[in-house]
């Protein structure tokens, strides 16, 4: 059942193409009409001349060149119907293949961290394009090839009754006995194929991992270890491969032998029949010719059986990510955020990834228009997870965040991620143009717009002196820049998009002392008149901020100024002396 629910989704993908899906239906039908009528003409010439001595020879020629004058306009229409099926049935499965791919595409961009968190972008990839290589064959086969068979079957055949009951028993019985072999082979490896489509996702997802830290495979001569596993991964998928194959095989050597079977039992039944006068000989050619036709066309159906089967793993895997739900759907009725202030209120708001465990907890704190929050504390507690909340890649469990009032729950999701600049640690640069990369924030930006931004963030000088300026590639996350290079260009992207709240997410954290400040005079320039927040480890960076938020545990423990918290000598006074008491040592050694 498994097989006929997910085939049948497959054709429900279709559904805006169904008029041009039921056109083939129709030339199907068609195609398979011309080719159940040669046959029957074919037996009828027979009949025709086998007769010839008991009729005037002038009618036997006028019967036999009526009957082939039909049997030619039958083959020139079974072949332009032909024509146009291919035609139709390629555009329609090279259309839709695209449109999936779009779609899948889509869904995968909208899904929050924690979807990607669980899934490997090399397995996404492999999952992409190997289920919409697998819809595009289904649908350019069934409708160019199998349809007709199976419209045979249901239609057609039944109706071979009315020319003969008993030869078109026999052939119903070992059409039956056929289909019958398949469904057993398919139930015995169902569960096999579905073990080799998992070792296949992990392969792909072990090479993407590797060539995605091949520097870190050299670096520590991994390049045998890592040969070793991939191959070892390749043996499982060939160990539990070769039983599905074998299983097919078999299949695939009854098949082969079926059509001689078919033959010799129709000859031989309609030879009885004949000498029993229940059969003439124009009838046994006949079914002969729908015996040679169906068990071909059933031949070719069992192949497309097995690589259906081969692949629903493939497809299921498609669907399951497909059909993945958003963990946050927007409210019905959501409106576009109304920015006005640019107001940022945390209501006693906590969250965690399993109720029991909350990350954060209880955080309630207001950021003023203009103002700059920073977030402090040690690693993992909780301040990119603070953040992460406020872009709604999670909702809160409990409390509310709003932007000027509006609770972010009520808003659309791209009203509000496009209220809100972020600069990473890691730049995020695609391997694309510099001109492409910065545009990323605001694709209508002027060529005047874009060199204002790069000289706002100490970008400019850098960008003319590549080779092509702006038209320069970059490289795979920006491999052909500098740290600080790639970090201004994300901050000019940042200014572009001219963001009323901003987000600076460990933004200078991997930088040198000299980049970090020419950096950080850019940061300054971008943070200007906007609702900045500040995820900092290097406490020296946010000596200016006008609240610093002390982070312990997913707590907010203390907050104030950077002076005001440096007199209560507690949880920041301590991280400060931590980082600045060596800087502050090794200053005074260079000194000395």
């Amino acid at each position: 059942m498994k097989f006929f629910a997910l085939y049948a989704r497959v054709l429900g993908l279709l559904r805006q193409d169904r008029a041009i899906a039921w056109f083939l239906v129709l030339a199907n039908l068609a195609v398979m009409g011309f080719q159940f009528a040669e046959p029957v003409l074919f037996g009828r010439v027979i009949n025709l001349l086998t007769g010839a001595d008991a009729q005037a020879r002038a009618v036997v020629v006028r019967g036999a060149v009526r009957l082939l004058g039909l049997w030619a306009m039958v083959g020139l229409a079974s072949i332009g119907a032909s024509i146009v099926l291919a035609v139709q049935a390629e555009r329609l499965a090279h259309r839709n293949r695209l449109l999936v791919m779009s779609r899948f595409y889509q869904h995968v961009l909208s899904m929050p961290p924690a979807f990607h968190t669980r899934r490997h972008s090399g397995q996404l990839m492999k999952i992409m394009l190997s289920g919409a290589d697998a819809l595009f064959w289904m649908w350019l086969t069934f409708f160019k090839e199998h349809l007709a068979t199976a419209l045979a079957i249901l239609l057609l055949l039944p109706l071979t009754l009315v020319l003969n009951w008993r030869l078109a028993l026999a052939l119903i019985l070992l059409v039956v006995l056929f289909c019958a072999l398949t469904a057993f082979v398919i139930t015995c490896t169902e569960t096999a194929q579905r073990q080799v489509e998992r070792h296949q996702s992990n392969l792909a997802g072990t090479a993407q991992d590797t060539l995605a830290n091949v520097l870190v495979v050299q670096a520590f001569t991994r390049l045998t270890a890592e040969t070793t596993q991939f191959r070892r991964t390749s043996e499982a998928v060939l160990n539990r491969q070769i039983p599905v194959l074998n299983w097919w095989a078999l299949l695939s050597v009854v098949t082969s032998a079926a059509s001689t079977i078919t033959i010799i039992v129709i000859f031989m039944l309609g030879t009885l029949l004949h000498l029993r006068g229940q059969a003439s000989v124009g009838a046994i050619v006949t079914f002969m010719g729908f015996a040679m036709l169906l068990v071909g066309r059933l031949t070719g159906a069992m192949g497309f059986i097995s690589r259906l089967f081969l692949q629903m793993p493939t497809l299921a895997e498609f669907f399951t990510v497909l059909d993945a739900p958003s963990l946050l759907p927007e409210a019905p009725g959501a409106k576009a955020l109304a920015l006005r202030a640019g107001a940022v209120r945390f209501a006693h708001v906590s969250f965690g990834y399993q109720s029991a465990v909350p990350i954060v907890e209880d955080l309630d704190f207001t950021a003023r228009p203009g103002s700059v929050t920073a977030l402090v504390g040690a690693t993992g507690a909780g301040k990119s997870t603070t953040m992460a909340l406020l872009q709604r890649y999670w909702d809160p469990s409990a409390g509310a965040i709003s932007i000027d009032g509006q609770d972010l729950r009520a808003v659309t999701l791209d009203s509000l991620r496009g209220a809100i600049g972020v600069v990473f640690q890691d730049a995020m640069l695609f391997n694309r143009s510099i001109r492409e990369n910065l545009l990323i924030g605001r694709p209508d930006a002027t060529p005047a717009d874009i060199r204002r931004a790069c000289e706002m963030a100490e970008a400019l000088n850098f960008i003319e002196a590549q080779p092509d300026g702006f038209e320069t590639l970059i490289g795979e996350r920006g491999v052909n820049l500098s740290g600080g290079q790639k970090q201004r260009l994300a901050i000019a992207r940042a200014i572009l998009k001219n963001p009323p709240i901003l987000i600076l997410d460990e933004a200078t954290s991997a930088l040198d002392a000299a980049t970090e400040a020419s950096v950080s005079r850019a940061l300054r320039q971008l943070m200007q008149g906007r609702t900045s927040f500040v995820v900092a480890h290097r406490l020296s960076t946010i000596r200016d901020a006008d609240e610093i938020l002390v982070f312990a545990a997913g707590r907010i423990v203390e907050r104030g100024t950077f002076q005001h918290l440096l007199a209560q000598r507690g949880v920041f006074a301590h991280l400060v002396e931590t980082q600045l008491t060596p800087e502050i040592s090794e200053t005074n050694s260079n000194n000395n």
